[in-house]
């Protein structure tokens, strides 16, 4: 897999790539992020890192539905939750996700 980068030599790919641009404070096309989105940003992320969590598996399943769904058809995601032994897809989730399409 090859990766893209911009002319500051910063990859734009991967799981990561959008938290590294963050820490810099700079965007993929070079951009300074302006002070007072990093600002919120940050206050935000601060706010959901003190929150209670429900558990890894839930996590799990969580961003497997939010990401999966930009990915993989609906039926094929929801027989890939059950096969790893994750709730199936709930109406909410496929209304939200996939109700558009």
């Amino acid at each position: 897999m090859t990766t893209e980068t911009n002319p500051g030599n910063q990859t734009n790919t991967g799981a990561d790539a959008v938290d590294e641009a963050i820490a810099r404070g700079i965007d993929f096309d070079g951009s300074p992020i302006p002070p007072a989105k990093l600002e919120l940003y940050r206050k935000v992320m601060g706010l959901e890192g003190n929150r209670q969590r429900s558990g890894v598996s839930n996590t799990m399943r969580s961003r497997i539905v939010r990401i999966g769904a930009k990915h993989i058809p609906q039926a094929e995601l929801d027989q890939l939750l059950t096969d790893a032994d994750f709730a199936p897809l709930k109406e909410k989730e496929i209304a939200f996700y996939y109700g558009g399409k």
